[in-house]
């Protein structure tokens, strides 16, 4: 398969939640994919878009919608999570692109619900960590929430925070500015 490098395929996914323990019969299950194509030589944000999945084996919590304004009413007409992997592989290629977002938390997500269905992973092996690569070029002894580095970074939030779709576009940005002030080092 032919890697493609004229597109990072940048991704923010959110959750099933609850404010302390998850629930005995329920479990963390994707209810949204946040997505942004992101041209890494020019930065441009070629699109921006929400996939609403519907979950199997959890509800949507007070707390959830509090935090994402995502309702259960909503995410029951979304798409199964069969369906949002297959225009991940097929759509954005994400078998083939190099794919991104804001630490380890959505590709460990995205293993853990395909090994526990039984569907193919979305996704090339080459994920960017933008956290990690944030904390290493800033030069920082600890990592930042995805905010609190956008603030650091001089970067407007755009959107509501903790919606996939704002949060993938926002985080393309940050990502563009990062790989920028990476090349500028000239190291």
């Amino acid at each position: 398969m032919t890697r493609r490098y004229d597109q990072i395929l940048v991704v923010d996914i959110e959750c099933t939640c609850w404010e302390r323990h998850t629930p005995p019969d329920q479990e963390n299950e994707i209810i949204e994919i946040g997505l942004c194509m992101l041209k890494p030589a020019t930065g441009e944000r070629v699109e921006k878009r929400s996939l609403l999945v519907r979950p199997e084996r959890s509800t949507v919590s007070d707390f959830c919608t509090s935090l994402t304004t995502l309702t259960q009413a909503q995410v029951e007409r979304g798409m199964s999570f069969s369906e949002a992997c297959l225009i991940l592989e097929k759509q954005y290629r994400g078998r083939q692109r190099v794919w991104a977002s804001y630490g380890d938390y959505d590709r460990q997500q995205f293993e853990r619900q395909c090994a526990a269905r039984g569907i193919q992973y979305p996704f090339s092996p080459s994920h960017l960590n933008i956290k990690t690569l944030f904390t290493l070029i800033r030069g920082m002894r600890h990592d930042l929430g995805m905010a609190q580095a956008m603030e650091q970074m001089q970067i407007p939030l755009e959107g509501r925070h903790h919606r996939g779709d704002d949060d993938a576009w926002n985080t393309a940005a940050m990502l563009h500015q990062l790989l920028t002030e990476r090349k500028d080092l000239h190291l």
